[in-house]
């Protein structure tokens, strides 16, 4: 086996059972990684200078393909269903080892980092990459060492991310020739069969919601910012919602846009990246998610013109999916390291294309943990297949449903004690349709949105007069700065109140039926929910 790159670990790749490597790439810098991915054709340079690469068939994760392995260790602790489907050990090993077999005389690229920006609260991960790009993501999604340190290495988890080895379903037990696959005895997560580079990321997240909450560390599928006053937001939500475009915001420093831990110190980042949704991404309305377009970025399935290299972001050919993943430091006022303190405020953000929410309300802590296990948003047309024309309402509960190993309540449980124990401010922010459904009424301004938001955090929605929605019993302030007083008030917005009062009634059905599922659950937070 031959080394290249820089400053291989001591914990070399035989501890890993990778015996017949051609060449083990590692620790390469951005610049040696796109050299390697072009010269191996695994994507192109824009004008810009972000590498472009496509995914194939798989412009998205694959849920469905997803597995946890079922050992003593995980046996009472993972909340084993549809979500998280088992894998034996056997089916687990026999995989590995035919995944190990198909290594044998290829190169592979790895890189050496750490899952969590607080130094106290890091964890030591590996990536072996069949592709080059595949490195760079990695590289520029997670923590990166001190390239000087990296020979004493020595991963809690390594991850295997082979995307032309398949597994078998007939003996491996795997619904299709794709499988992410976690083995939290092993520390091993293989990844099989598709190319897209969220796998990674996501596989890491599952990791940590399911190894912090033993430490009372609660895991978040959010994005934090924090400003010079020192007070730290979280804005929890699902993909579309604005998570990303809202935390990052000119006149806050931006902590992280995706995934965080709070712990007895504060707030911290999972992650030393961004993977930014960039379909009708501008200038002007997400002017830092724009400028960190550049060399060094990762542009998944985003259309570019074959001759002159310049980038459509307003195109949808390969997928509305469409995602920039590129190093936090390529955000101008990002904190580095990403670690703050607790926070002062929890935004929970839903694109409701029923336009029904508000525009902004307050939650009482008992709401709050409410809206937290229900993780409502809704989808529209095209933002995935298999959606009809109508709105579709999507329930994800703690607004990461697909990344929780254990039970939402146990979540739900830890937020609720921390919200109280720091006094926290929590508000729901419908960044999506007002004065109708989709098709009917408008997306809400951003610039309106942004201005609700920093009102909220500074507090000047403290003490404005405010009145409890019918339905959904949430306080709506009456005023807010910048924002005109009518756009506050969901019902005055449509033309047909009738209707209104029925797709709220709607709505409020949809929220009871899925919150069924959680059984028994604590009288306040049943008494939160909708008349």
């Amino acid at each position: 086996m031959e080394n290249a790159g820089i400053h291989p670990s001591r914990h070399d790749l035989t501890r890993h059972g990778l015996q017949h490597i051609q060449t083990a790439f590692w620790n390469l810098g951005a610049a040696q990684l796109i050299e390697k991915a072009i010269q191996r054709r695994e994507g192109m340079l824009a004008s810009e200078g972000a590498f472009v690469v496509r995914t194939g068939q798989f412009t998205g994760r694959s849920p469905k393909d997803k597995y946890i392995v079922r050992e003593p260790g995980t046996e009472s602790t993972v909340n084993w269903g549809s979500v998280n489907q088992p894998m034996t050990e056997a089916q687990f090993d026999g995989l590995f080892e035919r995944m190990l077999q198909f290594w044998e005389g290829q190169d592979v690229f790895v890189q050496d980092c750490y899952a969590g920006a607080n130094p106290s609260e890091t964890m030591p991960i590996r990536v072996i990459a069949q592709r080059a790009w595949h490195a760079l993501f990695a590289r520029q999604l997670f923590v990166r060492p001190d390239p000087m340190k990296t020979e004493d290495h020595v991963p809690e988890f390594t991850l295997f991310f082979a995307p032309t080895f398949y597994a078998n379903p007939e003996k491996d037990g795997t619904r299709s020739q794709t499988a992410i696959i976690i083995n939290f005895a092993k520390r091993i997560v293989l990844i099989a069969g598709t190319e897209y580079a969220g796998e990674m990321k996501k596989s890491v997240f599952t990791i940590l919601n399911h190894l912090l909450t033993f430490k009372d560390i609660m895991p978040m599928h959010c994005s934090a910012n924090v400003g010079d006053d020192g007070r730290v937001a979280l804005f929890f939500g699902l993909s579309g919602t604005g998570k990303t475009t809202l935390s990052a915001d000119a006149s806050r420093k931006l902590i992280g846009d995706d995934e965080h831990g709070w712990s007895e110190h504060g707030t911290f980042n999972f992650e030393g990246g961004c993977y930014a949704k960039c379909i009708h991404l501008s200038k002007e309305k997400e002017p830092q998610i724009w400028n960190a377009i550049r060399f060094g970025t990762v542009l998944e399935n985003v259309a570019m013109d074959p001759e002159f290299r310049t980038l459509d972001f307003s195109s949808d050919e390969f997928t509305e999916n469409t995602r920039a993943a590129y190093q936090i430091e390529f955000i101008d006022n990002a904190v580095i390291p990403g670690v703050g303190g607790h926070p002062t405020h929890v935004l929970f953000l839903t694109a409701d294309a029923f336009g029904v929410l508000p525009p902004i309300s307050r939650l009482t802590q008992e709401q709050a943990m409410y809206h937290f296990l229900s993780g409502y948003t809704a989808k529209v047309a095209g933002t995935e297949r298999g959606l009809g024309k109508e709105p579709s309402a999507t329930f994800s509960a703690c607004f990461g449903e697909p990344f929780l190993p254990r039970h939402p309540q146990i979540y739900a449980k830890m937020l609720g004690e921390k919200l109280a124990k720091h006094n926290v401010t929590c508000y729901l922010v419908n960044t999506g349709w007002v004065g109708g459904p989709y098709g009917v009424g408008e997306r809400m301004s951003l610039k309106y949105t942004r201005a609700m938001v920093n009102a909220a955090i500074a507090g000047q929605l403290d003490k404005v007069p405010a009145e409890p929605h019918l339905v959904f019993r949430v306080m709506v302030p009456k005023s807010c700065p910048g924002v005109p007083a009518e756009i506050l008030d969901a019902r005055s917005q449509w033309k047909d109140k009738a209707a209104y009062d029925k797709a709220a009634e709607n709505l409020s059905a949809l929220f009871k039926k899925n919150f069924e599922k959680f059984g028994k659950v604590a009288e306040p937070i049943m008494e939160a929910a909708p008349a």
